[in-house]
């Protein structure tokens, strides 16, 4: 069948292949480093490529990226929009367990998957730069990051990452005197101490300071998916990924020391341009709070035991002390006598789940370590005991118990019969001060007698930074008798070795591999980096994705900077963004990065929700009954594929041939109809609610996709998906298709524009500009069908209008706009050649308007006027309008109140 060039409907897959070859043979959208041109670097938060492919809400985020890096090309600016895949991780390796394929054969397949449809949907991305964290060429740089990681510490005075040899320099020279550095531990060494160490002392020293660490800590196991899991990765006690328990276990495990750059992370938000719901998100997880650190001196010993307080003007009201189950301390301030009974409560703790322990319980629990401390201002001996309602997340993880003041601490004390000091702030001589007051004036007391300082805590904590699972990027890290050993940086990549068993035995899939050995025959860590390892510096690799010999050229880092627009989904506002930002800022401090941030300016899509469909089964049967008959029934829900209901109703065979055991099935129906029960909810597989991008593209075109998934409302909320409606969408397509279109020939002329069409044009630019610079892209696209319909109505078919239209429109809808730009004559893409349109103001002042009279403050008529009007001539004008007497009652006028183009008021007696 021969298509007519003049019907949209009918060519517009011809057009999009068209132009998606064309782009792929001329690399329309690879970039250099141009420095002739300002640059936009946008960025799309890069998929993990998952067997089942896009559906139609994954491509939300990735279309308005795309909209915005191809407005910006026709702006004149030179656009990275790269894209890549986040390739490691627990759910392919998941698969592999399941279905005995190696994950980098099912990973590779279906980032193949990926980019035929990403291509498929026409975004601008250049191919060129593609990464993939599983690829050793990239984590070749992961590693070199680890190493950079573990060769530095953190100096609090400075607020910077300095080499471990200047730590080495001054534990030679002072010890720990004077030393400004963040860690974990406290560590207190002379000189003298530092240097009696042996190689394996020294190695635990600096292991408190480094900026990726072992430690020896409780930590959250996931028996299920054999591995430790971030805070992150935790809701309600259950993992995140597959919602399995998870329980606190004890073992060495490597850190990273994020809780370092919390000052930073906090100061720098003020300086981006991210919503404000997101700064508060990534603001409450680094959790600032101002107050006091106090330190109370352990008697019979020479321990301390600090706690931190936003409440030093309670200090007096202390009647006991209560450490979290994890607090380093726990062990060494228990007594001989209390061992059993510590030692028993530990056990029973870390053997629940984190959901079983954070629980309301009827009654506190906890046990006494047989220890006391002493108040640093009275001497009084208060007792310290261990409870799970302490958390190690709040400032030392130890906290002064003050029963008169705080609830929980009133309930742990009944409990356990503890005492409750009343009227501690008369004692104290606070009575009558003000809250501030009170707390400075302890804070003084505390100061001169060197037990207490203001201070300033987080709530971040170091992140863990292993998994004992096979598929991730292996550390590089060996072990010479026990003592980590950092591989050398000519010895990177460590390659991830090829295994056929990827599941955890109890142990890590590598530790089963014997030649998993360093160059020099050590013994590798068996252990690989977590899933946000790959993802923390990727945006830097994306500018330099070849260099071979830096993770990225200083030229390309100081000509890109930094990702001027992020987009991706509101779930990674805190791990990624955090982690994110910290390598950023580590980057910064060791001259790689070129910007202290990231992410200039960010923006968060809203999920697009699928239109599921039920059926009712009663209980026990295999009867089926009508949506709206099944409240007569006890009956259960079952979500069906939305591909055998039409217009609500249910196809009774083709579901019999998708469920073979429902081939029995006896249907009762409603007036002779069966419908099913409609929700709108997530798109997912086992809701059977997907719909891909291909099947759309297939029936509507890929330019028909993007602006529906755009007009479909604010890009930043949640939006239903209806297949029924997009029609809607590729019907405005044909209408501007045929302003340039007439019995089927491509007819546009040289006439000149009339002042209204001009008044269009003008008037749809200015809008449109504006809708899609602020990132509303279905107001842009309400504008652009209102300009349609306005010009189709004044049959205009100049070229002096149409062609800035199609520049206009061609961010939206790309392949519609190539071909388009192709017929008035252009040699190359609409991207390289043309530049958007600016408005002429002048063409959307207006000639008139309507102007408010009133009569003593009421209104009772309007006049239409000209712009030009003086006011001699509205006063005319109003005068001679025929509700003028009936509105003054004939009434002489005592003052006229004339605000030309805003409201007219006459004052009558």
């Amino acid at each position: 069948m021969t298509r007519s060039l003049g019907d949209y409907a009918s060519c517009f897959g011809q057009i999009e292949q068209k132009w998606q070859a064309y782009w792929r043979d001329h690399k329309t959208y690879e970039v250099g480093d141009d420095s002739s041109k300002p640059k936009y670097y946008v960025l799309d938060m890069f998929p993990y490529p998952s067997g089942e492919g896009l559906h139609v809400g994954h491509p939300v985020g990735y279309i308005a990226s795309d909209i915005i890096a191809r407005y910006r090309m026709l702006q004149g600016y030179n656009v990275l929009h790269p894209m890549g895949f986040d390739a490691f991780g627990l759910p392919a390796e998941q698969y592999a367990i399941q279905t005995g394929k190696h994950p980098r054969d099912t990973t590779e397949k279906n980032m193949a998957r990926y980019e035929e449809q990403l291509k498929k949907i026409g975004l601008a991305y250049d191919w060129s730069r593609k990464i993939a964290t599983s690829d050793p060429c990239y984590y070749h740089w992961t590693q070199w990051v680890f190493l950079k990681l573990y060769h530095h510490w953190y100096d609090t005075d400075r607020q910077r990452a300095c080499p471990i040899s200047e730590l080495v320099s001054h534990l030679a020279e002072h010890g720990t005197r004077g030393l400004a550095a963040a860690t974990h531990k406290p560590v207190e060494l002379s000189p003298h101490e530092w240097q009696a160490l042996s190689a394996r002392e020294a190695e635990e020293v600096l292991q408190c300071f480094r900026l990726v660490y072992l430690d020896d800590a409780l930590v959250n196991w996931c028996e299920a998916l054999g591995t430790v899991l971030a805070n992150d990765e935790i809701s309600g006690g259950l993992s995140v990924r597959g919602g399995h328990p998870v329980r606190q276990k004890k073992m060495k495990h490597w850190k990273l020391r994020v809780s370092a750059y919390a000052p930073r992370l906090m100061a720098g938000l003020a300086e981006l341009d991210w919503s404000d719901a997101l700064k508060s998100i990534q603001r409450n997880w680094i959790g600032q709070s101002l107050g006091t650190e106090i330190v109370f001196d352990v008697v019979g010993g020479d321990q301390k035991l600090k706690i931190f307080t936003t409440r030093a003007d309670t200090l007096f009201g202390v009647s006991f002390m209560v450490m979290a189950p994890e607090h380093p301390q726990v062990l060494t301030l228990t007594t001989k006598e209390q061992s059993p009974a510590v030692k028993e409560y530990l056990a029973a703790v870390a053997s629940q789940s984190l959901r079983e322990r954070y629980l309301a319980k009827s009654s506190p629990t906890g046990v006494f370590t047989g220890s006391y401390a002493k108040h640093p201002l009275t001497s009084d001996t208060v007792a310290i005991w261990v409870s799970e309602y302490v958390l190690m997340d709040y400032g030392e993880g130890a906290i002064m118990a003050v029963p008169a003041d705080d609830e929980r601490d009133l309930a742990f004390a009944e409990h356990f019969a503890l005492p409750i000091a009343q009227d501690h702030k008369s004692i104290a001589g606070l009575d009558g001060m003000s809250q501030e007051d009170g707390i400075c004036e302890v804070e003084k007391r505390l100061r001169e007698k060197q037990c207490g300082w203001p201070k300033t805590s987080y709530k971040l904590r170091d992140a863990i930074f292993a998994r004992q699972r096979y598929w991730g990027e292996p550390i590089p890290i060996a072990y010479d008798g026990g003592i980590p050993k950092p591989l050398r940086e000519e010895d990177l990549p460590l390659e991830l070795p090829s295994v056929e068993d990827f599941a955890p035995r109890g142990q890590p899939p590598l530790s089963l591999v014997p030649e998993w050995r360093s160059p020099q025959g050590d013994p590798l860590e068996v252990s690989t980096m977590p899933g946000y390892a790959g993802s923390s510096a990727y945006y830097l690799r994306y500018m330099d994705p070849h260099n071979s010999k830096a993770l990225v050229s200083q030229e390309a880092a100081r000509y890109w900077q930094n990702v001027d627009l992020y987009v991706g989904g509101a779930e990674h506002a805190t791990g990624h963004l955090i982690y994110s930002r910290t390598w950023n800022m580590f980057l910064w401090d060791i001259g790689v990065s070129q910007a202290p941030e990231p992410f200039k300016k960010l923006l968060n899509q809203g999920m697009i929700l699928g239109e599921s469909q039920y059926i009712h089964r009663i209980k026990g049967s295999q009867k089926f009954v009508s949506y709206g008959l099944h409240q007569q029934h006890s009956t259960q829900k079952i979500p069906i594929s939305i591909h055998l209901v039409r217009k609500g109703e249910l196809d009774k065979e083709a579901l019999r041939k998708w469920r073979p055991d429902f081939e029995d099935a006896e249907f009762i129906c409603d007036n002779g109809r069966f419908l099913c029960e409609p929700a709108t909810e997530k798109m997912s597989k086992s809701l059977f609610n997907t719909v891909t991008p291909d099947e759309i593209i297939a029936v509507y075109g890929a330019d028909t996709l993007r602006l529906y998934e755009m007009f479909l409302g604010p890009i930043d909320q949640p939006k239903p998906w209806s297949s029924e409606k997009i029609a809607g969408v590729q019907r405005f397509l044909a209408r501007f298709w045929r302003l340039f279109h007439q019995d089927g020939e491509f007819t546009v002329s040289q006439d000149p524009a009339t002042d209204q069409e001009l008044k269009v044009l003008h008037g749809v630019i200015k809008a449109a500009r504006q809708s899609t610079e602020s990132f509303h892209f279905n107001v842009a696209i309400s504008h652009l069908m209102k300009a349609t319909s306005e010009l189709t109505k004044l049959e205009c078919r100049k070229q002096e209008i149409l062609e800035p239209l199609v520049v206009l429109i061609a961010p939206y809808c790309p392949h519609l706009a190539e071909e388009l730009h192709s017929k008035f004559g252009h040699q190359g893409s609409v991207f390289h050649l043309a530049r958007l349109p600016d408005h002429d103001p002048a063409w959307l002042k207006k000639d008139h308007y309507e102007l408010p009279v009133s009569v003593n403050g009421k209104l009772k008529f309007k006049v239409v006027a000209a712009t030009s009007a003086t006011e001699a001539e509205l006063k005319e004008m109003i005068q001679g309008h025929s509700q003028f007497v009936q509105a003054t009652h004939g009434r002489e006028v005592k003052k006229w109140i004339i605000r030309p183009g805003a409201i007219v008021n006459l004052v009558v007696s």
